[in-house]
This record gives C-alpha cells, sequence and structure tokens, in this order.
C-alpha cells in the first residue's frame, strides 16, 4: 500500500473515531471541541493560502483560480444551500431524519475531495502531501462527531451514527484513488482541493468559534496557524 493512501485510511478512521466519542460519552466537553476546531481552522487556513492555493495556480496556471472558486462554491451549496441545519460539534436540538442524510449527502463530497487533496498534494511533493494530510486529519474527527451527532438529535440509531461516519471515512479512501482513474481530476484536484479546504478553514471551523469571550478560541486559531508555519520549516522538503 502506498503512503498516501494507507495516510488516507488513517484519515478516514479520524471520522470513525469522532463517532465513536458521540456514542462513548454524550456529555463530550463543548468548549474542548471548540478549542480543537478552532486550532484546525488556523491551520487549514494557512495550509489552503500558504500552499494549496500556489501550488494549484503553479501547476494549473489561470485556469487553476475558477476550480478553486468551484470547490469553494460547491461546498456551500452542498452544506448550507441544499442542507438546511449544520454545523461542526455536537447537535443540541432534535432535527428531522432529512437533516441527517442530507448533511452526509454534502459531507460525503467534502470528504471525497479530503482524499483528492492528500493523493494530488502527495503527486507534488512529499512535503506538501505530509501538510495536507495533517490539516484533513485535524478537521476529520470534529467532522465524524457532527454527523454523527446529528443522526442521533435525528432519531437515528447508534448504529446510524457510526455508519454514517463510516460512510464519510470510505469515500475519503475513494477520493484517494480517484485520481488515479481520472485524468481530470490528477490535473484539477489540487486547485479543487484548495477551494474546499479554505472554505472548510475559514466558512464551516471559524464561526464555530467567532464570537466566543475571552482569548482562548483565538489563541488556538492562531495556534494552527504557528504550527503550520513550525512544519513548513521542520518537514523533510
Amino acid at each position: 500500500m502506498s503512503l498516501p493512501i494507507l495516510l488516507t485510511v488513517f484519515a478516514a478512521l479520524a471520522n470513525v473515531a469522532g463517532a465513536a466519542v458521540v456514542l462513548s460519552k454524550r456529555d463530550w466537553e463543548a468548549r474542548s471541541l471548540e478549542f480543537v476546531l478552532a486550532f484546525s481552522a488556523g491551520f487549514l487556513v494557512a495550509v489552503s493560502l500558504g500552499d494549496l492555493v500556489p501550488e494549484a495556480i503553479t501547476t494549473g496556471g489561470a485556469q487553476a483560480s475558477w476550480i478553486i472558486l468551484l470547490g469553494f462554491v460547491l461546498v456551500h451549496l452542498t452544506q448550507h444551500v441544499f442542507v438546511r441545519h449544520f454545523h461542526f460539534g455536537a447537535e443540541t436540538h432534535q432535527v428531522e431524519k432529512s437533516v441527517g442524510v442530507s448533511a452526509l449527502i454534502g459531507l460525503i463530497l467534502h470528504t471525497f475531495v479530503d482524499g483528492v487533496a492528500i493523493a494530488t498534494s502527495f503527486a507534488v511533493t512529499t512535503h506538501l502531501g505530509l501538510l495536507v494530510f495533517a490539516g484533513i486529519v485535524l478537521h476529520k474527527l470534529p467532522e465524524g462527531f457532527a454527523i454523527s451527532s446529528l443522526f442521533l438529535a435525528a432519531g437515528g440509531t447508534r448504529r446510524a451514527a457510526l455508519l454514517a461516519a463510516t460512510a464519510l471515512g470510505v469515500a475519503t479512501v475513494l477520493g484517494a484513488l480517484a485520481p488515479g482513474l481520472s485524468s481530470t481530476l490528477a490535473t484539477h484536484g489540487l486547485a479543487l482541493s484548495a477551494g474546499v479546504t479554505l472554505y472548510v478553514g475559514a466558512s464551516n471551523l471559524i464561526p464555530e468559534f467567532q464570537g466566543k469571550r475571552g482569548w482562548h478560541h483565538n489563541a488556538f486559531f492562531f495556534a494552527g496557524c504557528g504550527a503550520y508555519a513550525l512544519l513548513t520549516i521542520f518537514l523533510p522538503h
């Protein structure tokens, strides 16, 4: 098994681990999750603007900017237009069953692109691949946490909640395999990943802690940006 696929499987398991957290401890501390989201947001925004966007434009030329925009718009459509209710973190209100299903469909597209991002970034350099992998793993656990929590709030069983998170993991692995089967994804997958990653960090995760009192959330956000800067220095090029 190649390194990108092996790491993608590890990232996929983080989705399942997020669901396991919900199923084993329903009173998960919301503030702790917010800190994880804040750190992840900083790292994802940094890796998308610092590496993915420049590398996508270098590889794909001017056309890459439109693909980046497409990735950004697609996530917004699937998570906030077609889905009536979705946010990262624990769902504390009862919702309709259709809400959980529609959120799962939207997240499957997102996690598929996560896999594409890992595969296409490793195709550029191992350095970039490891940075992208780190950013994806950071938000995988909250992602699994969110979808399983949403399924439970919609009246679903624990098994259904776990299967929903597992579906996200499977989509991630399929995404990593897709560039080897599609020349279009092999060429433009990095740009698509840049748009999706930027959206997840800036529009999905930052609003989860924006406006919270105190300095802790912002400190974790800046720590995420700092962690990216350190990794760019110490990871082998």
